[in-house]
């Protein structure tokens, strides 16, 4: 079984980000044959400016390698250094119905949030999905928000196989409701676009800061609060010990629970849960030319797939004259 996923660069990685995909890829080591992979080629569609992208390309790579992923027991590499991707999103493209695409939400979405369209964030879909198709991947561990975008690389294989043959595994999404939706400082889901992130490396006050910032209701000191329905405590469950999380829920629901001390708890329990790995992050920024290795490394093992599925496809659709 092949489990496939990716985390765009665009900004600095934050604990929506570990929660969402990468505890549960690394989780994904010892149980199958395992893909990750840096997305900078969409991140352009963002994130346009060239030093931005080369740190934050290595500075996502070593919070990976930080935090438990092993090269030697997955394949770990940056998209743009397999360009095989590229060429089978143009064939791809050439399978893809327009309405497909102008049924995206995420592009709705976007564009409903200010941002100026384009080809690359209308067709992004696409580059997705030869992403996937490429490594003949069968597990897609994504957030809710990219459910669509696998259904569409599903959409998009069948008609390929359907016209051409049998050529692409059609991928499964996996989600996991549990961590689904990690809310932000705002109670908005965590997004780097909403800027309201807690990120996963930062220094002891600057988690302070944006952990005291989390929005929380105007509910008395003195009255009941309801836990279910608080971004805060849904952070600090993440956390928490389960024994610790029912102790808090009985401190919601009875009067005299103040917000600024489950803040503070909840500050102790992220800067303690990262301590384990704070010295690799600060080795690995020391050693980049390690990290580019690693990710060297990684992608001659993810061109040697990658290159198998593309000859396929050439012959295809009969590029291979």
């Amino acid at each position: 079984m092949r489990v496939l996923s990716g985390i765009q660069p665009s900004g600095t990685l934050h604990i929506g980000n570990y929660f969402g995909m990468m505890k549960p890829m690394i989780g994904y080591m010892d149980q199958a044959e395992l893909f990750v992979f840096i997305v900078n080629l969409h991140a352009l569609t963002s994130l346009q400016d060239a030093e931005t992208l080369r740190r934050n390309t290595l500075d996502a790579a070593a919070d990976f390698l930080a935090l438990g992923l092993d090269p030697e027991r997955c394949i770990f590499w940056v998209q743009s250094d397999v360009p095989e991707v590229c060429e089978l999103t143009w064939i791809l493209h050439n399978f893809t119905s327009m309405g497909l695409l102008e049924r995206s939400h995420s592009y709705k979405d976007k564009i409903a949030r200010g941002l100026t369209p384009n080809h690359g964030l209308f067709a992004y879909p696409v580059l997705m999905a030869a992403d996937i198709l490429l490594y003949q991947s069968n597990i897609i561990p994504v957030g809710q928000d990219q459910k669509q975008h696998v259904e569409i690389t599903r959409d998009i294989a069948q008609a390929f196989n359907h016209r051409m043959g049998e050529t692409f595994v059609l991928p499964e999404p996996e989600i996991n409701d549990d961590v689904a939706v990690v809310p932000g400082v705002d109670g908005q889901k965590m997004s780097k676009s909403y800027n309201n992130t807690i990120e996963i490396f930062t220094d002891r006050e600057a988690l302070r800061k944006r952990v005291m910032s989390v929005v929380t209701d105007a509910t008395p000191v003195e009255a009941p609060k309801n836990p279910d329905t608080c971004s805060l405590f849904a952070l600090y469950k993440l956390f928490a010990s389960p024994e610790d999380v029912e102790a808090m829920r009985s401190r919601y629901l009875a009067p005299g629970l103040k917000y600024v001390d489950v803040k503070k708890a909840l500050v102790e329990l992220i800067w303690n849960h990262f301590e384990p790995h704070r010295d690799k992050r600060a080795e690995l920024t020391r050693s980049p030319d390690t990290v580019r290795d690693i990710l060297a490394y990684g992608a001659g093992k993810a061109r040697a797939i990658a290159r198998e599925t593309l000859a396929l496809v050439q012959e295809r659709v009969g590029l291979n004259y």
